[in-house]
């Protein structure tokens, strides 16, 4: 446009935003909104009409009816004084802005000030879609947010809400559902929006799937054991002792002619190496005991078979020593067994501890003494059972039967006579070890235990014996849980293969086994570890008045640490008052954080 045709006043367009021409020179000044000058040159503007303006902000959009010009115009090519009389019969200022903003909308028009195309029925209708489609990504982004708000999500919501809830288990950085929302991208702050939202029940158990754990439960055609020849030991009284509710009987113990017997489900009797099942159970590794339910590495049909006690006659391998007045293990045998088994709670064993078990405790003790000499650490802090059935929340304190000490300590044995005897026999074998901490002591107090076993380094599993340092063992290997661990599975695998005269697995193969396991069984370990304090927190948030008792295990310059003997839960308090090691305090809940896994308490 040229240079003759701008005059002050005029009203042109720069960039995309209206203007009015205020100086002419060698250069053209203008007006902005804002009262913004601005110094351009002419082939930077364009007239939208000549004037005279006088301010910027005068200017007002008048929405004509566009499509009857439109299809007057069908198929032509006008400017923008044409079109402006067509719409509004007149020519002004306010109707040529309102014009060309028609034609930047680019729906019936396109182009430029000085030649503006009118657009064909095909293009004008796939913008209209383009705008229907938009308007209705709009209305539904809106109601997706309302929905939100008001926690009532429909399925649609719940699939576009995955994005934040891969966020919440760990699996993606980044949500745009949250950027939006302005919500912090991490699990925490992800846990608690979905709680908000309704996407999760307030009390959805998160860790499994966060450590990727597989819930199903294996679901796989089982064959029964086969006849064989096994040593006939029903004659022997034998006891399996367990938790009240147990169902997964693995392991007995009895006492015949001075000879201490181990007895373990012989799972291996249907679990070979290699077979379809035992690579299923490679794959989870170990059972996953949450207090909501079990997932098993096995299918259930295995231990309703192999189960000791719940038949009149149980397949076992059974494990055989001698237990000298100094603990020491001597004429290690194991066998394949035929058993019958006595079932017990701790309970009831514990009654029968100066009867029916006071030989095998009098051998237990004396092994103990043995560990203990050998720096064997005795850590008896608070330990409970957590049980979620029909959505009531029960925690109960683990109470320090002597029976239980007794059973640990004949399962310990068990694991160091198959440590020693699979040494001795070159059967290559998973061991486990633990080093020594920095620091050896033996702690008495709760404070001293507590401390002490923050030094505790972490177990190995190792394919040559090495001393296992909190079990005061020189070699040591778990075989006492082949229906619940899949290394103790693995070690009756090579016991089965050596006594049926079979090439055992080498070195190579059972390394590999155990790298394909540890990380596993330590997701599992953790999604245990964290879905009971879990369960903790939520029975804290339903019982808001909850009070109890404490004990003072570590003191900094700002806060104590406390230990709850009824919950085995620790929490941090602020100093206020002095304290002492060890002293016991009253407290009451204050606060529970779900997402965030803590919970502040008060002293009364």
């Amino acid at each position: 446009m040229s240079q003759e045709v701008i005059k002050k006043g005029s009203l042109v367009l720069y960039k995309i935003r209206p203007a009015i021409v205020t100086d002419i020179g060698e250069k053209i000044t203008i007006q902005l909104e804002a009262n913004k000058a601005k110094r351009v040159r002419a082939k930077d503007i364009s007239l939208i009409h000549p004037g005279p303006l006088v301010d910027i902000k005068s200017l007002t959009n008048v929405l004509p009816d566009i499509q009857e010009t439109w299809e007057l115009l069908e198929g032509e090519i006008t400017n923008l004084p044409e079109l402006c009389e067509l719409l509004f019969n007149d020519y002004t200022p306010d109707f040529a802005w309102s014009t060309w903003l028609c034609v930047t909308k680019g729906i019936y028009f396109e182009g430029k000030p000085d030649r503006i195309v009118t657009r064909s029925q095909q293009q004008v209708d796939e913008s209209l879609e383009g705008i229907r489609l938009k308007q209705a990504e709009e209305d539904e982004k809106r109601r997706f947010f309302e929905n939100i708000q008001a926690a009532t999500l429909n399925d649609e919501d719940k699939k576009k809400l995955s994005e934040v809830e891969m966020v919440a288990l760990d699996k993606a950085d980044k949500s745009q559902i949250l950027k939006s929302l302005d919500i912090k991208q991490d699990r925490a702050s992800a846990h608690r929006f979905l709680i908000k939202c309704g996407y999760w029940a307030a009390d959805f158990n998160p860790y499994p799937a966060r450590n990727e754990i597989n819930m199903s439960q294996l679901d796989f055609p089982v064959t029964s054991y086969g006849e064989e020849d096994r040593a006939d030991l029903t004659s022997i009284s034998a006891f399996a002792i367990d938790d009240v509710g147990s169902n997964d009987p693995d392991d007995a113990i009895s006492l015949h002619d001075g000879v201490l017997w181990v007895h373990i489900a012989d799972v291996a009797a249907i679990v070979s190496h290699d077979s379809a099942i035992d690579k299923e159970a490679s794959e989870r590794g170990a059972n996953l005991y949450l207090p909501e339910d079990i997932i098993h590495m096995l299918p259930r049909d295995i231990t309703e078979q192999l189960g000791l006690g719940l038949h009149e006659k149980s397949p076992a391998l059974s494990i055989g020593f001698k237990v000298s007045e100094n603990g020491e293990l001597s004429d290690i045998k194991i066998v394949l067994s035929w058993i019958k088994v006595t079932r017990l709670t701790y309970a009831e064993a514990d009654q029968q501890l100066n009867s029916t078990f006071s030989e095998i405790n009098q051998l237990c003790q004396s092994f103990r003494a043995r560990r203990i000499e050998n720096q064997a650490s005795e850590i008896n802090l608070p330990e409970v059972s957590v049980k979620v059935r029909d959505n009531e929340i029960s925690i109960t304190p683990l109470d320090r039967l002597l029976s239980r000490q007794l059973v640990s300590d004949a399962m310990l044995m068990a694991g160091y006579a198959v440590a020693t005897f699979c040494h001795d026999k070159e059967i290559p074998i998973p061991y486990a070890m633990q080093p020594e901490p920095t620091e050896i002591s033996y702690p008495e107090t709760l404070s001293e235990m507590y401390a002490y076993r923050r030094q505790f380094k972490a177990s190995k599993i190792t394919l040559e014996p090495e001393k296992h340092f909190g079990l005061g063992l020189d070699m040591y290997t778990r075989v006492t849980s082949p229906l619940r661990r899949y290394l103790d599975l693995v070690v009756h695998q090579q016991l089965r293969l050596f006594l049926s005269g079979i090439d055992v697995l080498t070195s190579e193969e059972i390394s590999s086994k155990i790298m394909s396991v540890s990380q596993k069984t330590m997701s599992i370990r953790k999604a245990e570890r964290f879905s009971n304090l879990h369960w903790k927190l939520i029975y804290l948030q339903r019982n808001p008045h909850w009070q109890g008792d404490a004990v003072v295990v570590d003191i900094d310059e700002r806060k104590v640490t406390i230990l709850i003997p009824e919950l085995a839960m620790e929490s941090k308090m602020r100093v206020r008052d002095g304290y002492s090691l060890n002293e016991k305090i009253k407290i009451k809940i204050n606060t529970v954080d779900l997402p965030d896994q803590t919970a502040s308490f008060a002293r009364i």
